[in-house]
């Protein structure tokens, strides 16, 4: 009998101190480490493993300086959205707001590296979620920057055609392209 209620108090004191994680990242959203992170991901991935922890997590991550100019920054940030593009499943979450935005900015940092591979990102996103105007014009706003004037045209018209939301967001960028301005959205109408 001692045995068996010594090992009922473990359970109980296990379940507790996974309540006590569970609460932790629910009420703070997610904790920010200084280190590398890992108990954080961690937890997202053991508990709900969905996209709005994930990019609570990673937008506080950015806060800690500019991927532009700083390296180790960005070499961290690209590895920390891979890990979250692995985790969340594309069948699973297309139709995610967060998820779109994490498939996205992962998209846009990539290519502050190699091009090629933010395109292939770009083109991922674009693929899998296709219903957010904002990954449609953030496509088209690299193909911009990359001198392809046509192909991203093409990608907004494209966007209009499969029913991109908010359709507003679509025209203002053909409008902005029409007008050869290098932003397809200010950030006011971002």
């Amino acid at each position: 009998i001692a045995s068996i209620m010594s090992r009922v108090r473990d359970l109980k004191n296990k379940y507790r101190s996974e309540d006590n994680i569970t609460d932790e990242l629910n009420s703070t959203k997610i904790s920010a480490d200084t280190t590398d992170n890992s108990g954080t991901v961690n937890q997202i991935m053991m508990t709900a493993n969905n996209p709005e922890d994930w990019l609570c997590f990673l937008l506080m991550l950015e806060k800690k300086g500019i991927p532009q100019m700083d390296v180790s920054l960005l070499n961290r940030l690209i590895g920390r959205y891979s890990q979250a593009v692995t985790a969340l499943p594309a069948e699973k979450h297309s139709q995610d707001e967060s998820y779109a935005r994490i498939l996205v900015r992962f998209a846009e940092l990539k290519a502050l590296q190699d091009p090629e591979e933010a395109r292939d990102q770009f083109h991922l996103a674009r693929l899998n979620c296709k219903k957010f105007a904002f990954v449609h014009v953030a496509f088209a706003q690299f193909e911009l920057s990359q001198g392809n004037m046509k192909k991203c045209k093409q990608l907004l018209q494209r966007a209009v055609e499969c029913s991109a939301v908010p359709l507003e967001m679509l025209e203002t960028a053909l409008q902005n392209f029409n007008s050869h301005k290098t932003q397809l959205l200010s950030d006011e109408e971002k």
